[in-house]
């Protein structure tokens, strides 16, 4: 086959389609073939419910592995139409939705990027390809929400500034999980006041409409349960890729208070400041969101979805070779080859340490890039290219002339993943 031959085969909708359903296919296959329970669509399922049947919304679990409710009353609410599927149908609206979303996510990562418009097939292609990442793979095979709530935020951040209600669907994402707020600290940090206020306001009316609707189950959440990490799994457990993971598993001690907490701290400064650094930058989104998954207690490896806007930039900023890595670490799964079942994941050799805190390595080694590159990461360079930064919006800014040197300037998941 020519050279050219290929490419026009690549450059084809209907190929890029077909490898798309393939891809597809073959993971419903797999499903089939493990047995694939989609438990967290069985709680979203039995919160559902619990709110048609006006019964306990945290006080039930559910499946083999005893699952719990963990979001906030609002997200319940927005579950109940899955209470009125029958299992298959449910099932198969989330595969083939989170497939959608997975597709959206695509398109807003190229947004993200100063891409506008995907061709068709790139699209196609780009998203038969992500949905082997391990991250996407495990939302997908879970019937997690995490592509819902990433599109959510991204759509919203790369908005032109100014867009009417802008702050309005972050603010949503923050009342469904609450950890989306570390994006609203971002907006404030960087100066977008009215957006920030947008998205609190939108967030507190969440709340209110949980409390109205569900008062008893508002108190028990906001006063009681949200307290209850243990509820959401154990942190020690190589499902867990964030900061508090990477030390339990380190030390092997399943509570590691200051030893994590320290650094976390120290981390979520770092993170955050550097997300400032960047401003409205595109780089500062996936700065914020992987700020956010390190220092969460617990980031379940599913949560790690954000490395597809991670791989957009990097491709489309001419390092290859990063994207090639880390795409490659988000795709070989080493966190499920080191034998972890029980208490094992306690009592691993200083070897196999890196491999069950891949996620977390990579972030750190990326955020130390990041720091030693300059004020500005893609007019900088992150991996030291000198170029032209579109920022998120598509406009194009030179980089900046050198200047004098100055004084320098002093954010439910469920326990299954096995």
């Amino acid at each position: 086959m020519t050279r050219r031959r290929r490419n026009a085969i690549l450059r084809s909708p209907l190929a890029s389609g077909a490898l798309l359903l393939a891809s597809l296919c073959a993971f419903v296959a797999l499903c089939v073939v493990q047995h694939a329970p989609m438990a967290d669509a069985l709680v979203y399922r039995a919160e559902g419910a619990a709110v048609l049947n006006g019964t306990d919304l945290y006080g039930f679990t559910v499946t083999e592995w005893r699952l719990p409710a963990t979001y906030p009353p609002f997200a319940a609410l927005l579950f109940v139409p899955t209470a009125w599927l029958p299992l298959s149908a449910l099932k198969a609206a989330f595969v083939l939705g989170n497939t959608a979303l997975l597709a959206l996510l695509v398109h807003l990562s190229a947004r993200l990027t100063g891409t506008h418009r995907l061709p068709t097939p790139t699209l196609l292609t780009a998203t038969a390809l992500a949905l082997w990442l391990e991250p996407v793979f495990q939302t997908v095979l879970f019937g997690q929400i995490n592509l819902a709530l990433a599109c959510l935020v991204l759509w919203d951040l790369t908005r032109p500034p100014g867009a009417p209600g802008k702050g309005i669907a972050l603010g949503i994402a923050t009342g469904v999980k609450l950890t989306p707020a570390v994006f609203i600290a971002y907006l404030l940090l960087t100066r977008r006041v009215r957006e920030g206020v947008t998205a609190l306001a939108a967030f507190s009316t969440t709340v209110t409409i949980g409390a109205l609707a569900l008062p008893a189950a508002s108190a028990d959440f906001w006063t009681r349960r949200l307290y209850e990490t243990e509820r959401v799994g154990k942190a020690w457990i190589v499902d867990n890729q964030s900061l508090q993971g990477l030390v339990a598993r380190a030390l092997g001690d399943p509570s590691p208070g200051l030893a994590w907490a320290v650094p976390a701290t120290a981390t979520a400064f770092l993170g955050l400041w550097l997300a400032r650094r960047a401003g409205e930058d595109r780089w500062g989104v996936p700065l914020t969101a992987l700020t956010a998954l390190l220092v969460c207690p617990i980031s379940w490896s599913h949560h790690w979805v954000w490395c597809v806007p991670l791989l957009a930039l990097l491709w489309t900023e001419g390092h290859h070779r990063y994207a090639a890595l880390v795409a490659t670490a988000f795709t070989t799964r080493t966190l499920w080859l080191i034998p972890h079942e029980g208490t094992r994941d306690l009592q691993l050799p200083w070897w196999q340490q890196p491999l069950t805190s891949a996620y977390a390595l990579l972030t750190f080694a990326l955020f130390a890039l990041v720091t030693v590159s300059g004020p500005a990461p893609t007019s900088v360079g992150v991996f030291g290219k000198s170029r032209a930064a579109p920022t998120a919006h598509g406009t194009h800014r030179a980089p900046r002339a050198p200047r004098a040197p100055q004084a320098p300037h002093r954010t439910s998941e469920t326990p299954l993943s096995h």
